[in-house]
């Protein structure tokens, strides 16, 4: 695949950052820059193998898991969550795999939340999300780095949060109110 000229490739759409994951010990390295320093070293890292499925790269103690960058995806992003919010994010890729996306896929999700059948914390569980526009693995550095967080707060709603529901530069706003995956979202201003 190295002999075939970038524009070949892109021309049959494949990404050719995406040609093979990084090696697990990097991909680790990456992940659990998303969480909190004090944090890192206990949490599961999820990743991805040579074959492009996703495994588990290190088992943890504590109760982060965080998720290494997508070889598949152009822009770096890695994010580290509650574990008890796997089955939520895990059905969300599964869902996403059938060609599920945006709307469709945040209501079949709603439904099966209401139905039982996927188990959501009622409690506020935090997402923690570093993107960024590809990442150096020599120097375990993330280039141009934008960190945001999501709090979800099942059913939360503009008069028990507080919160706008219209996006707030630099502030906490709440997004899908009333919803089993009402989160609130904090998102600084990005670097130009």
């Amino acid at each position: 695949m190295t002999a075939m000229p970038l524009a070949l490739l892109v021309a049959l759409g494949q990404n050719p950052a995406a040609a093979a994951p990084l090696p697990a010990a990097q991909q680790i390295a990456a992940a659990v820059q998303a969480a909190p320093d004090e944090r890192r070293g206990d949490a599961t890292v999820l990743g991805y193998d040579e074959t492009g499925k996703l495994i588990t790269l290190r088992a943890g103690t504590g109760d982060l898991v965080c998720l290494a960058d997508d070889p598949a995806e152009a822009e770096f992003e890695v994010d580290c969550y509650q574990k008890d919010l796997e089955p939520l994010m895990s059905r969300g890729r599964a869902m996403h795999a059938t060609g599920l996306a945006g709307k469709a896929l945040n209501e079949a999700r709603w439904q099966e939340i209401e139905s039982g059948k996927l188990v959501m914390p009622r409690e506020p569980r935090t997402l923690y999300v570093l993107e960024g526009s590809s990442y150096d693995a020599t120097s375990n550095t993330v280039i141009k780095p934008y960190r945001r967080w999501v709090v979800y707060t099942p059913y939360a709603t503009p008069e028990s949060t507080g919160l706008s529901t219209m996006p707030v530069a630099g502030g906490p706003w709440l997004m899908f109110p009333g919803k089993p995956t009402a989160h609130i979202m904090i998102n600084p201003p990005k670097e130009k």
